[in-house]
């Protein structure tokens, strides 16, 4: 890292790792690290549909957002290492649906797409698709969604995270989201089915936690379930990540994820205010038991993540 680079802050995570904040454009940063040290890039850049964030202002022409998209992903790629992963998570409006594979299209000319995932933040399932095993007495419709009130358009229930890597040919750790087998007679019949899972594929269903009020329980206007990030980190291979890079950190779930996981993450933003939320948040991630005193008080976004996790792996 550049020696003129000074963070925002430094907070420890476990198994003596740490996460560094740089209230800083990314670029900047990217420019004062060494090639191929970073071996993870979980990000979601702003998606150019006229959110409306703290200080950036996300109402770019169309050429001048592929053009800064071509700028900051071709630094990633000069950073990232041969067998590394970026993960790029983009969302687009119903009118101009091509938003997320345009950006997609911007990032062929420096990286390989090796897997296209699919980010459930909402589900409709009937009851009789799911067989008798399943035990359902009605129809099930779990998670959030972004209703729209449109006769034109569909409510918004997915985005996409595209997994990019240098030449495509990144080694996953495929089983590290596993899911069991729903008929165990039929392992035997899988190179791994002897472990008693199976890949989870490209679909993940990962809702949001219920929230009273936006600008209190979620203030930044885009950011993701930590589970997100977590599962990326993972499906990556946890033994083969010595750093990892959030360029576009928000409310800093990619940095939560990392603390709880014990991995050293680099985290840039442009908005101090989302930072010092990141900063809070992550820091939570690693309070410690007291001696007498039981588990320490948790803040309140510490609270709101439990919650999270415990819907989300329930």
């Amino acid at each position: 890292m550049s020696a003129v680079a000074k963070p925002f802050a430094v907070v420890p995570g476990r198994s003596g790792s740490s996460a560094r904040f740089y209230h800083a454009d990314c670029l900047d940063i990217f420019a004062g690290m060494d090639p191929g040290s970073v071996d993870v890039i979980v990000t979601s850049p702003p998606y150019n549909i006229g959110i409306r964030y703290g200080t950036y202002q996300d109402t770019l022409s169309a050429d001048d957002y592929m053009a800064w998209t071509a700028r900051w992903v071709a630094a990633a790629a000069r950073v990232l290492r041969p067998d590394g992963s970026l993960f790029l998570n983009v969302g687009a409006k119903p009118s101009d649906p091509w938003t997320a594979l345009d950006v997609a299209q911007a990032v062929r000319p420096y990286l390989r797409l090796q897997n296209l995932i699919h980010w459930i933040k909402s589900i409709a399932i009937d009851r009789e698709s799911t067989g008798a095993a399943a035990g359902l007495t009605k129809d099930l419709a779990v998670g959030h969604y972004k209703p729209i009130n449109s006769d034109r358009f569909l409510n918004d229930c997915h985005e996409f995270v595209f997994h990019f890597t240098p030449a495509g040919e990144s080694r996953l750790d495929r089983l590290a989201l596993g899911v069991p087998y729903q008929d165990q007679s039929n392992t035997a019949r899988w190179k791994a089915g002897n472990e008693g899972v199976r890949c989870r594929g490209n679909t993940w269903f990962i809702p949001y936690e219920t929230i009273q009020r936006r600008d209190r329980d979620r203030p930044h206007p885009a950011s993701f379930p930590s589970k997100l990030p977590e599962q990326c980190l993972r499906l990556h291979g946890l033994d083969r990540i010595h750093v990892a890079m959030d360029p576009f950190m928000g409310l800093g779930s990619t940095a939560v994820a990392c603390a709880r996981l014990g991995i050293d993450v680099i985290g840039t933003d442009l908005d101090a205010a989302y930072l010092e939320l990141a900063v809070e948040r992550t820091r939570s991630v690693t309070t410690v038991a007291l001696p007498g005193r039981g588990e320490a008080r948790m803040t309140k976004v510490a609270l709101r993540d439990r919650r999270l996790r415990r819907t989300s792996n329930g």
